[in-house]
């Protein structure tokens, strides 16, 4: 692809994020506002990620804030980005995208991952209170709910002779789509060999992309849903009318990135002031790992981060970049909105307007 002439298709990951103060309803409240911007704005499709147990962080839950993106929206894709499938009984999951789908037809992504989400403390309870599967039959569980999400159902076969059916809903005319999402290779042969798109989740390092990209690609079955490879690129991506303000609004996710590798306790969002006037808190280290987080990201204004983008896009062969908008917020801003998530997805919209 030429970066002159071509630029990627956009779409949003949200983690929903909490702030200092912030309840988790108001949080749910700023990114379902992004979603309606994101539905007017022309984005392809928005997607919520499974995490669980941690303070900055409320998309526990992917189908059901998906449902709620489905009530107020009428073009844009939703889905899950992903569901992370150890976690959760494939039975449950098809039951639940199959719902999505009856619920918005055409418009529902089932994107699925291997990792746990959290920690092995939340993953014990998780297998405690729950339905959950083994991660080691994580290729068996995705044809599973291959099967199960499709109109004719999957059919069980006894030892004893006789077949059993069962359906995800009693009479779809419509499947989810399914995408497998990974940051490593497993998930790229994977989605290969079952002739699925893949998502590689570039937001969490990048390391790794083009090896991964590569063996998706070479490898590539063609399946009854897919005749060739399809994939795209997530990327964090901060956008403000100054780059003062983009590098001040990225610096508590910056924050975040180095407890987390530093493995210090976990926080709400900072506010942008509070982490300005606290930037001396992760010398040394925390300093290195927020230096190699931020020359990752794309953070800046809007006709530098587009033109970034269409070089990504371009570079990777893909025509479609799905951006976690990381825009930090000031004590003085609403709650239950997020003005600088909501300013990076209209900034960047009205540069790349064409290929939306």
């Amino acid at each position: 692809m030429s970066t002159a002439r071509h630029a990627p298709a956009l779409s949003v990951l949200d983690l929903v994020p909490v702030r200092t103060g912030q309840t988790s309803a108001q949080a749910v409240a700023a990114s379902l506002s992004l979603v309606d911007a994101a539905d007017r704005l022309g984005y392809r499709r928005y997607w919520f990620a499974e995490h669980h147990n941690m303070p900055a962080v409320a998309s526990t839950t992917p189908p059901v804030l998906a449902a709620a993106a489905a009530v107020r929206t009428s073009r844009i894709r939703l889905g899950s980005g992903g569901v992370m499938l150890p976690n959760h009984s494939p039975l449950v999951v098809a039951e639940q995208f199959a719902a999505l789908e009856a619920l918005a037809p055409g418009r529902i992504d089932l994107g699925l991952g291997r990792a746990p989400g959290s920690d092995p403390v939340i993953t014990q309870l998780l297998r405690q209170s729950g339905t959950t599967s083994d991660v080691e039959r994580f290729p068996d569980h995705v044809r599973d709910i291959l099967s199960l999400v499709a109109p004719d159902g999957a059919s069980l076969r006894f030892t004893s002779g006789g077949t059993y059916d069962v359906h995800a809903t009693p009479a779809a005319t419509s499947t989810p789509e399914v995408w497998l999402l990974g940051s490593s290779d497993y998930s790229a042969q994977l989605a290969a060999s079952l002739g699925l798109p893949y998502v590689f989740a570039n937001h969490f390092s990048g390391e790794g992309l083009e090896r991964a990209l590569e063996l998706y690609r070479s490898a590539f079955v063609p399946s009854e849903t897919l005749a060739a490879p399809r994939t795209f690129l997530t990327a964090n991506v901060l956008v403000a009318p100054s780059q003062d303000e983009a590098e001040a609004r990225a610096l508590p996710n910056l924050r975040m990135t180095a407890r987390l590798r530093t493995n210090q306790p976990l926080v709400p969002l900072e506010t942008v002031e509070h982490a300005l006037a606290n930037a001396a808190d992760f010398a040394g280290l925390g300093d290195t790992f927020m230096a190699s987080a931020r020359a990752k990201w794309f953070v800046g204004t809007a006709s530098a981060v587009a033109s970034d983008l269409r070089s990504f896009a371009a570079r990777h062969g893909v025509d479609e970049v799905m951006i976690s908008p990381i825009a930090g917020s000031y004590e003085a801003e609403p709650m239950d909105a997020a003005p600088g998530r909501l300013q990076t997805l209209e900034l960047l919209a009205a540069e790349l307007q064409p290929a939306l």
